[in-house]
């Protein structure tokens, strides 16, 4: 039987030689090709700096100390996300305070962000849900008259664009993932870019235990084997290998994101008669484009969920359903006290949500085949 999953790596004989290079060379861990990455994504973003981590969990975590965010401060984020995003806010001692999503974009709805702040608040922490360019434009004017720091999970938008610009270029700091159902992969990885200096020394040092040997920064110098440690930092570095693999994959980015631009307008056609379906939401702004690392389908209300993603399932078709509202977690309900009803826009999304396939090496015939079989379950 088929078997067609909702996302999937694409490695090439091109990927893998550039992997075995580097297993050959006398760097495995930290060594040139991690800088050359961090370049080649800060070039292509188009931002002054970028630092690339072990995962975009660990670089969400270290967003949060570089923005100095710390014991009794809040972060307003999205409900609707994977716990990542609020964890990171845990992390460092802080509060997650939520924002429900707006049903036009199914990112946190960014005229109630006004009313979340108060004088706590350090951090918005907005997610780009599918790889929808949220409206940053909005959230940085709210965070310059406030005295706020942007911080943008972008874990799903890396190459989206809103009015001619790469997400990336308009928070103070931007995480993008690098898991392998996302646009490129290292194995396990992710990045912080940003045009602010000081952030990115602190994120340079908070991945690798606090540690400088900058002498700039030291107190002392007792000779070329001498370092400090500054902060108390974690070992969350990634290694020249998977470095190797991401720089390969940044050379088909473009071609992946044109592929599942081209795979979401196949979808649309598809079912945008259908009324048991709504689509994904476009971005409104001049210049824009959807990086679409999922395809979210909301069904009609009276379908029954369960039932229709079991029968895809059946025929192949591995969907899958992104993401379980965060504050309906048994943690953050028992830490939290929040219970269903707290954000009924995310657990309306969550109760009719369903992730059907897209990703770059889908044949049109797989694309084709999962049209079929999602009309048929949801007539």
């Amino acid at each position: 039987m088929r078997r067609i999953p909702y996302g999937r790596q694409w490695i090439d004989e091109q990927d893998i030689k550039a992997v075995v290079e580097v297993l050959k060379s006398d760097w495995i861990t930290q060594g040139p090709k991690i800088e050359e990455f961090e370049r080649k994504i800060a070039e292509y973003v188009g931002t002054k700096y970028a630092v690339a981590f072990n995962s975009g969990t660990s670089a969400l975590h270290a967003s949060m100390f570089a923005a100095g965010v710390g014991e009794g401060d809040e972060v307003i984020t999205t409900p609707l996300s994977f716990v990542a995003t609020s964890n990171s806010i845990l992390y460092v001692g802080a509060k997650p305070v939520f924002v429900d999503i707006d049903m036009e974009t199914y990112c946190m709805d960014v005229r109630k962000i006004e009313s979340a702040i108060t004088e706590r608040t350090r951090v918005i922490l907005p997610v780009d849900l599918a790889g929808y360019p949220i409206n940053m434009r909005e959230i940085r004017k709210i965070a310059d008259e406030r005295g706020l720091i942007v911080v943008e999970d972008a874990a799903h938008a890396l190459g989206a664009m809103r009015y001619g610009r790469m997400v990336g270029q308009e928070a103070d700091m931007t995480m993008f993932s690098f898991h392998p159902v996302k646009h490129i992969t290292t194995g396990e990885g992710g990045i912080v870019v940003t045009n602010n200096e000081e952030y990115y020394e602190k994120l340079k040092m908070f991945r690798t235990h606090g540690i400088t040997k900058d002498e700039k920064m030291m107190t002392k110098n007792d000779g070329p084997w001498y370092y400090e440690m500054h902060y108390l930092g974690y070992n969350y570095r990634i290694t020249d290998f998977q470095c190797a693999l991401g720089l390969s994959q940044l050379g088909k980015l473009e071609k992946f994101i044109e592929r599942r631009n081209e795979i979401a307008r196949m979808y649309d056609e598809a079912f945008k008669d259908n009324p048991t379906i709504t689509t994904p939401p476009k971005p409104p702004y001049e210049n824009s484009r959807h990086a679409y690392h999922i395809y979210p389908i909301l069904l009609d209300e009276r379908l029954d969920r369960r039932q229709i993603f079991m029968k895809l399932r059946e025929r192949g078709i591995l969907c899958q359903v992104h993401y379980i509202p965060i504050h309906l977690q048994p943690y953050y309900r028992k830490r939290f006290k929040y219970d269903e009803g707290s954000f009924k826009n995310a657990e309306e999304y969550y109760r009719r949500e369903i992730t059907i396939p897209l990703y770059p090496r889908m044949s049109n015939d797989d694309v084709e085949y999962v049209i079929k079989n999602v009309k048929e379950v949801t007539i």
